[in-house]
């Protein structure tokens, strides 16, 4: 029997594509083996943010899924250059006196909602099955995905 997903050959009696992740078993069954759908995961990879990121990297069988790594990934590293950003804007207004301090608090409060937009988004695009890619930070993530390349069978020594 073949994966439906990725096509590769599946072991007997396999719940999950040993390759790709994907449950074998259709339709109903599959919600009662209490797993949720990918989306709905890729979306709460960003929900808890790089805490939930790692907690999917870990969790079999969403560790397999390529999109579910993906986003986990890349909500890990968003969160991480959110706190990188926004320990910078803090040394930054403790610094400034006077005036200054209140513009680098006005620049705080719209790099926060800006975050939160951002946050928003990259929910609601997981949510849709869609693989939205930041430009470096995304690619960082994909950089963290292996290839699904065909496993070469090694010569015996």
């Amino acid at each position: 029997m073949r994966c439906a997903n990725c096509g590769v050959d599946l072991i007997a009696g396999s719940a999950f594509c040993a390759s790709c992740g994907k449950s074998t078993v259709a339709g109903p069954a599959n919600a009662t083996a209490g797993l949720l759908p990918e989306n709905v995961v890729g979306m709460l990879c960003y929900l808890g943010g790089f805490i939930t990121g790692i907690l999917f990297l870990i969790l079999e069988p969403y560790k397999r899924s390529r999109f579910v790594r993906f986003h986990a990934f890349q909500s890990i590293f968003v969160n991480v250059a959110w706190v990188v950003l926004l320990i910078g804007v803090e040394v930054v207004t403790a610094i400034l006196p006077g005036m200054l301090w209140s513009v680098s608090m006005m620049l705080n409060s719209v790099l926060s909602l800006a975050i939160f937009v951002l946050w928003l988004v990259l929910m609601y695009k997981a949510y849709g099955n869609e693989r939205f890619k930041l430009p470096v930070l995304g690619d960082l993530a994909e950089r963290q995905i292996p290839e699904d390349k065909p496993e070469v069978p090694r010569a015996a020594a």
